[in-house]
């Protein structure tokens, strides 16, 4: 990852585990949508505005995780998160999540612009963009 817009830290919680006692794959997601959420927060977005937007959604279209070390209950998480725009329409986010300093995985979520009344895909807000040239 280059460049980093946004640090965030996470404690693991039982409940982000699977019965192995390692976090669930599907919960790495959850965290790392938790960090985008908390960097737009610091940017100045007002997340309720921002969720219930008549005019632009912005859904994950694609996301994976790559494990490169198991995390358990308990760890201290940071995660660095990078967005990148792709066109007018797309823009993904890396995510790397590190625990004392070594990185145990890394994520990706891509998401687009829709009109959420048409569902047909549009330019991103100009808000976004500025998040993500910030």
């Amino acid at each position: 990852m280059t460049k980093n817009i946004f640090s965030h830290s996470y404690t693991v919680h039982f409940a982000d585990t699977d019965a192995a006692g390692v976090v669930y794959f599907a919960n790495v997601l959850r965290i790392c949508h938790q960090a985008y959420e908390q960097s737009l927060l610091e940017f100045g977005f007002d997340l309720k505005t921002f969720f219930q937007n008549t005019s632009a959604a912005i859904p994950i279209i694609h996301a994976k995780v790559d494990f490169f070390r198991p995390l358990y209950c308990g760890d201290e998480l940071l995660i660095n998160i990078c967005p990148q725009l792709l066109n007018q329409k797309t823009f993904e986010i890396n995510y790397q999540l590190s625990k004392d300093s070594t990185i145990c995985c890394v994520a990706k979520t891509k998401h687009i612009s829709i009109n959420p009344a048409t569902r047909k895909t549009q330019s991103l807000p100009e808000k976004i963009i500025k998040w993500i040239e910030n």
